[in-house]
């Protein structure tokens, strides 16, 4: 079986606009569909830097002079870039949320297919995990999670039903934890919800959202005059954060106007919103809730 089938790959790396010798970062390595589809762009003088924590991630490493894999989050992307001597690169690519293989290696407990272990840590050495979220977060603070990162609104319900539970006996897998909220998910649309409560936790153990406004911060600085920033994110508390900052170079709230009325933004977007086509959702389900925004350096 594949490792992970790289989605809108050639849209994702057109967005680039790759110089041949130019430099490159692809923050969510994975199985290397889009660092081998950047590196196939690029003369000999080019160079492609990838992070990823995932030690799973890690085995794929790429045999090419050009390349250089950080076993590290992107959210340090400006510190590791700098122990290599780089403080401007021409584009940075990234594949937001789980990779097909994270879902499909049933022990990971990021797919509600599978019996497992409540983990679903993407940096396997990490502290925090899903079964310390379940069973140790205070009921407010689990409602939280499940009200922001969910977007449930019977979060508060969900959150009541756990401590209950948890108060007889720890909820230590993906099949217990279903077993707990049954109550809550109907039959029709039992996939659909279950997905959503079990994104809210992984979202909360890999601090994705902050993650994600840590990297998207450093990116006006890094890249160069023409650089480019290609996104893809699966969904919509990504794709928000994502659509803002690249309007406003902020997360909420409005830009200041100086005193004509103008606003100074970091970016600008490229062309407008992608999504996959129907035969790409056809081959890679995977595909189906996929956005592409694409921005520059304004």
């Amino acid at each position: 079986m594949e490792y992970h089938s790289p989605v809108l790959l050639k849209e994702s790396v057109d967005g680039l606009d790759i110089k041949p010798n130019g430099v490159y970062v692809d923050v969510t390595f994975g199985g290397g569909g889009h660092s081998k589809e950047i590196l196939s762009r690029l003369n000999e003088n080019g160079k492609l830097f990838a992070f990823d924590q995932d030690e799973d991630a890690q085995r794929n490493v790429i045999d090419d002079p050009r390349f250089t894999l950080i076993p590290q989050n992107f959210r340090f992307i400006k510190r590791y870039l700098r122990f290599y001597g780089v403080k401007k690169v021409d584009g940075v690519l990234a594949d937001l949320g789980v990779s097909s293989h994270q879902f499909d290696e049933a022990e990971r407990g990021f797919s509600t297919r599978f019996d497992a272990d409540l983990d679903m840590r993407m940096n396997q050495t990490g502290e925090l995990s899903a079964f310390e979220v379940v069973n140790n977060y205070e009921e407010e603070k689990l409602s939280s999670v499940l009200f922001q990162y969910s977007e449930l609104r019977n979060a508060r319900a969900i959150a009541r039903k756990i401590v209950e539970a948890r108060s007889e006996k720890k909820i230590k897998t993906s099949f217990e934890l279903k077993e707990v909220l049954s109550e809550f998910v109907p039959k029709s649309v039992e996939h659909k919800i279950l997905a959503q409560i079990f994104q809210g936790i992984r979202i909360e153990v890999n601090q994705e959202i902050e993650v994600l406004k840590e990297f998207l911060l450093q990116i006006p600085d890094l890249l160069t005059e023409d650089g480019r920033l290609s996104v893809i994110s699966y969904h919509s508390l990504e794709d928000r954060l994502v659509k803002r900052f690249i309007r406003s170079g902020l997360f909420e709230g409005e830009p200041e106007k100086d005193m004509f009325g103008n606003i100074d933004v970091p970016m600008k977007k490229v062309g407008k919103l992608i999504i996959p086509s129907f035969s790409e959702i056809k081959k890679n389900n995977r595909a189906r809730s996929a956005k592409l925004r694409i921005a520059t350096i304004k």
